[in-house]
């Protein structure tokens, strides 16, 4: 795995950025290689380091006559673009017609070229692209892609800041590092025959080319957004993440409380199946079944519930002293953790709704769910609920844990004429104020004695 930072356009320069990538990736257990921190035989790796390098591959393209300097201001661009607009011709670019008539090293004398740059005149690069050629090239995914060059127009390949463009730097670095494969989104598919122009100028074989489908909102309709996820109140970052100009805040997978071997499969689902019935995978796994001709066209509905099952499956898959270990950190008395895994553990999707679930167990209810206190706080219940009161009172303290709560209830209650099944809603309903929940007996023992007798004197006093 090689990590390269592809930072040649500094307007889109984030502040923090670079780090937020290799935290987000460490995290999901994905291991670098070789990279800016990392290292290796390709060094340097952040693409603003390697400048010279890439001078030295635009110099070539110029001495070969495969591409040219231009001086044209952004003012004469925009005149030759609307008199094209006014022409009515379809093709608004800088290509092999237009570049004719603007001011370049094809059209300009040698002097006068040496003359503009040694005044210090701006000035790009240019690739030259050929009138007449067809590009044909073959995508792991999208299959055969015929482009005619002259759709194509002459892009900049060097920038006036002495910075190369996304299509040179990479051309260049991903030869170099010897890089086979480039995967990426369908959105970069128009580029990719002004790439297979690039690679057949340098005389360098090119290397296999997948375009992923898009990742669409959750109701499948456009691509997904940032504002999708605010929308739908569900993540789209890996990792929280602030922008350091506007302060704003995006949520994260990890701080929304999702595993990362969860993610991870959500992720890898995302228009791809390996063709079997195996629904989870680790990441050696998934190395093993993964191939990219299995990827399909269509675009990748993100159904955040997906996710979530997946985050089920894995919380579940992990061992109830591990759970317990991550539920300790947030609670003040550490020795209830292992008590609520055993009581939520099977019922929750995320760690953090093993507490948050069950707010009963750390203090008293407010106020009690009325539909269920209407069907189920009858002549019975209010019979019945003081005769709890008595058998829970008369439980040793050093017995009171769920078994023995639970066969004591239920035998005392049989003794009285009294059905535990018919009253058992209501006596949840005075302990929590809801009327369905986890284990009862387990509450009972978590709550302890004197707080569950408290619980029903107050209802009793209040329902």
């Amino acid at each position: 795995m090689l990590l390269r930072i592809e930072d040649t356009d500094q307007t889109r320069f984030v502040e923090g950025a670079e780090k937020y990538i290799q935290e987000a990736l460490e995290w999901i257990g994905i291991k670098i290689d070789e990279g800016v921190t990392e290292g290796g035989p390709h060094a340097p790796y952040k693409q603003s380091q390697r400048k010279d390098i890439y001078k030295q591959y635009a110099q070539q393209l110029l001495d070969e006559g495969k591409a040219y300097y231009a001086f044209d201001t952004a003012e004469e661009l925009d005149a030759m673009r609307k008199s094209l607009e006014e022409a009515k011709v379809d093709n608004l670019s800088y290509n092999a017609v237009t570049r004719m008539q603007m001011k370049n090293s094809i059209t300009l004398s040698k002097d006068e070229v040496a003359e503009r740059i040694g005044s210090g005149e701006p000035y790009v690069i240019r690739l030259k692209v050929p009138l007449k050629e067809e590009i044909r090239f073959k995508d792991i995914i999208r299959e055969w892609v015929v482009v005619h060059s002259s759709t194509i127009d002459d892009k900049v390949l060097m920038k006036s800041d002495g910075m190369p463009t996304y299509h040179l730097a990479n051309i260049v670095d991903d030869h170099l590092m010897g890089i086979t494969h480039v995967i990426r989104g369908e959105e970069w598919l128009p580029s990719a025959p002004l790439h297979i122009l690039l690679y057949r100028a340098f005389g360098w074989e090119a290397p296999q080319f997948a375009h992923l489908p898009l990742l669409l909102k959750p109701e499948g309709n456009g691509k997904l957004s940032k504002r999708d996820g605010l929308l739908g109140d569900f993540p789209v970052f890996p990792l929280e993440w602030k922008d350091p100009q506007s302060g704003e805040t995006s949520r994260g997978f990890r701080e929304d409380g999702y595993l990362p071997e969860a993610l991870l499969n959500f992720l890898a689902f995302l228009g791809w199946n390996p063709g079997t019935d195996q629904e989870f995978f680790g990441l050696d796994e998934m190395v093993e079944a993964f191939s990219l001709e299995k990827i399909h066209k269509a675009g990748a509905r993100f159904d955040v519930n997906k996710a979530k099952w997946f985050n089920q499956h894995y919380l579940r898959q992990m061992s109830d002293e591990e759970l317990a270990e991550q539920v300790s950190m947030k609670l003040e008395n550490k020795a209830l953790a292992p008590k609520l895994v055993k009581l939520m553990k099977d019922r929750v999707t995320f760690t953090k709704e093993i507490i948050t679930e069950v707010p009963y167990l750390f203090n008293p209810p407010m106020e009690y769910d009325q539909e269920v206190a209407q069907k189920k706080w009858d002549d019975l219940a209010k019979k019945a609920i003081p005769v709890i009161a008595d058998i829970l009172g008369n439980i040793p303290d050093a017995d009171f844990e769920a078994q023995k709560i639970h066969d004591t209830l239920f035998e005392k209650l049989e003794a009285e004429g009294i059905k535990p099944g018919k009253v058992m809603q209501a006596f949840r309903l005075a302990v929590t104020g809801e009327g369905k929940g986890p284990d009862l007996m387990l509450i009972l023992e978590i709550l302890g004695k004197q707080t569950v007798l408290e619980r029903i004197a107050k209802a009793l006093a209040t329902l």
